[in-house]
């Protein structure tokens, strides 16, 4: 013991769990349905501009890019409720400097979940 009365080891923080992704467990059906219907998605390289103009993010916590990010790692979990958010004026897809056809993406995301639960992981 210290002067302080903790034990030496404990160093005011500690270590936490890694934060690696092992995309062999994430579910890509989701991602795949959506590029195949969508394939402008592929050309996104992640700028931020529809979630700077995004109405729905200035009175939500939607985010379009998160969500992009999410859907192209297969993180599916949470997806379905953050689709409700969007309120389709489509100011992002009017920004994008590479075209992608943000609109779409949601309605596609909307249509797989309404036809199957994609949130649900691979076995």
């Amino acid at each position: 013991m210290d002067i302080a009365g903790k034990n030496k080891s404990q160093f005011g923080y500690s270590l936490t769990k890694g934060r690696q992704i092992d995309y062999d467990k994430n579910n890509m059906k989701l991602r795949d349905f959506v590029i195949s219907n969508e394939p402008s998605l592929l050309l996104c390289i992640g700028c931020g501009g529809c979630t700077a103009t995004c109405t729905a993010g200035g009175f939500t916590n939607f985010n379009f890019r998160k969500l992009h990010n999410l859907l192209m790692r297969g993180e599916t979990n949470n997806l379905e409720e953050s689709m409700k958010k969007c309120m389709l004026c489509g100011k992002c897809k009017l920004v994008c400097p590479r075209g992608v056809n943000t609109r779409n993406v949601i309605f596609t995301i909307k249509r797989a979940f309404a036809m199957t639960d994609f949130s649900k992981p691979l076995k």
